[in-house]
């Protein structure tokens, strides 16, 4: 029940994505004759706010679990989504796109990722896998449900159509019947009973538990391998948004038409999710870091595929091979975190990792923008995020997980 009121979560959340965004770049910044770094900026301000606001969220999720966190962050997402369709100026745009942009990087990640890790692990890579593939499937549905309402009534309609979606999916669910921890009703992670009181029941069909570490915030800051999951996260997430959002221009620049564009995002992620699935059924067997390291490659090939694009099928090639590198890290790091790290102060040490994610993810659309519109084209921030996703699989390489940390028998 939890993990069906992420994966309806994880739908609402996409409202906002870089990915459902790049249908409206070019039909408002036509309309509007705004740039594409002025439009690219609203992305990079959001980034930026649950930069400054996630390390608190993240606290508060340890405290107080996902529940009220994903509450605000539906509701607050929805109905700025809603009042965008009424936008007449840059200011505008920016106030309302900014705000859901901000809960789409802090506050729904947290969410939806807090509940999966204080519920799972043995099985946390195929729940994480299951919520991914909900993502992405929202994200392959809602750029064609704002498509849709764009080409019967115009942008504005699409914003409306998306707003109406993320209210009617995200809000009742986890209202409804999400619960912080399992300890709550008495169970254990991955659907375990406790142990009778005589010490001889079972743990359920999870079987026995597994012994997890326990590193508070300021013991995982302190470990190499916290420093080295946030150098590929820097290097990593940059490429994700700033190809998220510039995709379908950049096709539809190559000559490729506007419902093709559309049809890659799509593809993009309906391969993300599926890929995540793979990954979650076989992440125990492989290990985070070859899961890491591999999804870097594909990165780096995605780059540089798209830059080559001449045809509907390379276009639609290229967005795949994206969607198989997202789908890798979508699924393995989260689990990369949480594994390394521990249930116990998961909110407060992936705040910290996710203030370096949003930032990262920041600095993505807008070097793209900024490189389109100085050289005509996306040749160059294409060629740069094929070497991020080439120095990501190393750093990948070079991550071990952290001994546990040595504590005194009365601290």
């Amino acid at each position: 029940m939890v993990l069906a009121c992420v994966c309806c979560a994880a739908v609402a959340r996409v409202g906002p994505a870089v990915a459902t965004l790049s249908i409206f770049v070019t039909p408002m910044t036509e309309e509007f004759g705004w740039s594409r770094t002025a439009f690219s900026g609203a992305v990079s301000v959001g980034g930026v706010l649950a930069a400054l606001t996630s390390p608190m969220v993240g606290t508060f999720l340890d405290r107080k679990g996902p529940r009220t966190i994903l509450l605000v962050a539906v509701l607050t997402t929805g109905v700025t989504i809603l009042m965008l369709s009424g936008v007449e100026t840059l200011l505008g745009f920016y106030l309302l796109f900014c705000i859901a942009r901000m809960n789409f990087a802090g506050p729904f990640d947290l969410g939806t990722h807090g509940a999966v890790v204080n519920w799972f692990v043995a099985r946390r890579p195929l729940a994480t896998s299951i919520a991914t593939l909900a993502q992405m499937a929202g994200l392959t549905v809602m750029p064609l449900i704002g498509y849709w309402a764009m080409v019967h009534g115009g942008w504005r309609s699409g914003w409306i159509a998306i707003g109406v979606t993320v209210l009617a999916v995200g809000f009742l669910p986890t209202w409804a019947l999400m619960v912080r921890r399992p300890e709550d009703l008495g169970l254990l992670p991955d659907g375990g009973s406790p142990p009778s009181p005589a010490g001889k029941g079972n743990t359920g069909a999870a079987g026995p538990a597994v012994e997890e570490p326990t590193f508070t915030r300021a013991e995982a800051l302190a470990t190499p391998a916290f420093w080295l999951l946030s150098l590929y996260t820097l290097l990593v997430y940059p490429v994700q948004a700033g190809m998220s959002l510039h995709q379908a221009a950049h096709l539809m620049e190559s000559g490729i038409g506007a419902s093709v564009a559309v049809s890659s995002v799509t593809t993009f992620s309906a391969t993300s999710g599926l890929v995540g699935l793979v990954f979650g059924l076989l992440l125990r067997r492989i290990g985070v870091r070859a899961s890491l390291a591999f999804s870097g490659v594909a990165l780096c090939a995605a780059s540089l595929l798209i830059a080559r694009v001449a045809s509907p099928f390379e276009a639609l090639a290229a967005a795949a091979m994206f969607g198989v590198a997202m789908g890798g890290i979508h699924t393995a790091l989260p689990v990369a975190w949480a594994d390394y790290f521990g249930r116990r102060s998961f909110g407060a040490i992936r705040g910290v990792a996710l203030a370096i994610q949003v930032t990262a993810q920041a600095s993505g659309p807008l070097l793209s923008g900024v490189l389109r519109d100085l050289t005509g084209n996306y040749a160059s921030s294409l060629a740069v995020f094929a070497t991020l996703g080439g120095l990501a699989a190393i750093a990948a390489l070079l991550i071990k997980a952290p001994r546990p940390p040595t504590r005194h028998a009365n601290a």
